[in-house]
């Protein structure tokens, strides 16, 4: 099995690593309530997903 003859340098192991990053989340407003949501997602505030509840919404307690 071969192997390579010299050692790659550390620059050129960032050079390759300069692309490797976190993007943010995409995120969009929900169609139904206005709320923010995570693209193709369940709305968290009121259980909608694509013109269709899937899930409660999730209640707050008020004190």
């Amino acid at each position: 099995m071969p192997l390579p003859k010299r050692r790659h340098s550390s620059a050129r192991q960032a050079k390759r690593r300069t692309h490797y990053k976190l993007t943010p989340p995409t995120l969009g407003l929900c169609q139904r309530c206005q709320a923010v949501t995570r693209a193709h997602n369940i709305c968290a505030a009121c259980g909608y997903y694509n013109g269709r509840q899937w899930m409660a919404p999730k209640t707050t307690v008020e004190a």
